[in-house]
């Protein structure tokens, strides 16, 4: 008897277990366009929040909220020095867009149809955005068929 209970909880335990993973892998289901909404931490060059919106046209605007060693050090903030417009070169660096108008092209289960620009770089590319298994946001950039790839965590 001691034998059956035994297996019995072992076996309820792993349900209950993993009953959390499967709620986070739905939750970044990339067949639902607005679960890319949210606030997103990237470790790329250096420690960085972005936030992803939808506008009123019903694409997506992603942008930086807080950049580490610029958002929170006194004296005047880190421009966008490099930004090809020289009309966004006076933006603070934790305020840049990276890019709008993304849309969700539900046959490819991706977000794709807008470029992001890489304010390191002061660069524009092809974007393509998507959900990895593990829930991390894919974000893919390219310029004729050579580009990068990152990964970022979403936090809210």
């Amino acid at each position: 008897m001691n034998r059956i209970t035994t297996i019995v909880l072992s076996t309820l335990m792993c349900i209950f277990l993993s009953v959390p993973s499967v709620a986070q892998n739905f939750s970044c289901d990339n067949s639902k366009s607005d679960n890319i909404i949210g606030v997103y931490i990237s470790k790329y060059e250096s420690e960085s929040r972005m936030r992803i919106t939808k506008d009123t046209d019903g694409t997506y605007k992603i942008q930086v909220i807080w950049v580490d060693k610029v958002s929170n050090r006194p004296g005047p903030k880190a421009l966008d020095t490099k930004n090809p417009d020289k009309s966004l070169r006076n933006v603070p660096i934790d305020q840049v867009v990276l890019s709008k108008g993304l849309k969700y092209n539900a046959s490819k289960k991706q977000w794709d149809s807008a470029k992001i620009y890489d304010p390191t770089r002061g660069i524009r590319a092809n974007l393509t955005v998507m959900f990895t298994e593990k829930g991390r946001l894919k974000l893919r950039g390219s310029i004729m068929g050579i580009g990068e790839t990152i990964y970022w965590d979403k936090i809210q």
